[in-house]
């Protein structure tokens, strides 16, 4: 049952969630975990805008440079590190180091492939070194992107539990290294997985019927980052304040241009 949007917007207020306390919480080892309703900016595409006024930001952790990351900092932002930890893509520096064997079906975008998560031999290492990179640049948090391939027809026989395996496992690394980390997607696992990550990103929800499927997260007090990209703010907004999520608007290339709830 959804709660009623005065509550919501009272519970949010206890919270501290407005943009303006981008620090959020800390768990006991001291991650970072954004609080429900914080601002957002998502952008993985064209010269990045840093004037967009949130208080985290979320860009690609290859394409950016650690001055970069330390600017937002000095601009009093957290910055997320976009990485694809499910997935292949043939444009990435380290992409020769992954052999054929892990490489499954297209997941929809040109250049990449789903990734065997099974395969933890030969994939921990090569997140780790990635995750590595992200901490080295400054940056706060880390989000893995293709999260639930299990889901998909990726070429390979994976299972939920692989799938929980593998996420954990992806937490756990960025954690090792003192960062946060979001959850993405993957909303069928969310209630085995919401204590293992600092706060969830979610793409269409509205659009799906599934928002409040986000719900373990804002209720352990945790930032759930969401977008859509074919409805109308109208067709959603009301929703996302309801269910305390960081919602706006955004085109499939994630450039600059938002529309924020």
């Amino acid at each position: 049952m959804r709660r009623p949007v005065l509550l919501s917007a009272l519970l949010l207020l206890l919270a501290g969630c407005s943009s303006a306390s981008p620090d959020g919480g800390r768990d006991d080892a001291g991650h970072w975990q954004p609080r429900p309703g914080t601002a957002w900016q998502w952008q993985l595409s064209g010269e990045l805008d840093t004037s967009v006024d949130v208080p985290v930001y979320d860009i690609d952790g290859f394409d950016h440079t650690g001055a970069t990351v330390a600017g937002l900092h000095d601009d009093g932002r957290k910055v997320v590190c976009y990485l694809s930890t499910g997935a292949w893509e043939d444009f990435r520096p380290d992409a020769g180091r992954f052999p054929e064997s892990v490489l499954g079906e297209g997941n929809g975008w040109e250049g990449e492939r789903w990734l065997d998560i099974r395969e933890t031999d030969v994939l921990e290492p090569l997140m780790a070194e990635r995750i590595d990179m992200c901490r080295d640049k400054g940056f706060d948090a880390v989000e893995p992107d293709n999260m639930d391939g299990y889901k998909n027809d990726t070429g390979f026989p994976l299972t939920a539990d692989d799938q929980l395996r593998y996420n954990r496992l992806i937490a756990r690394l960025a954690h090792d290294r003192g960062m946060a980390v979001g959850l993405k997607n993957d909303l069928d696992q969310i209630p085995e997985l919401v204590d293992d990550f600092d706060f969830a990103v979610n793409e269409q929800c509205a659009q799906y019927g599934e928002c409040a499927d986000n719900k373990p997260f804002v209720d352990a007090g945790k930032a759930v980052f969401h977008v859509e990209y074919e409805l109308p703010t109208d067709r959603f907004c009301a929703e996302s304040r309801e269910l305390g999520l960081s919602s706006m608007l955004k085109k499939y290339e994630l450039g600059v241009w938002r529309e924020a709830c």
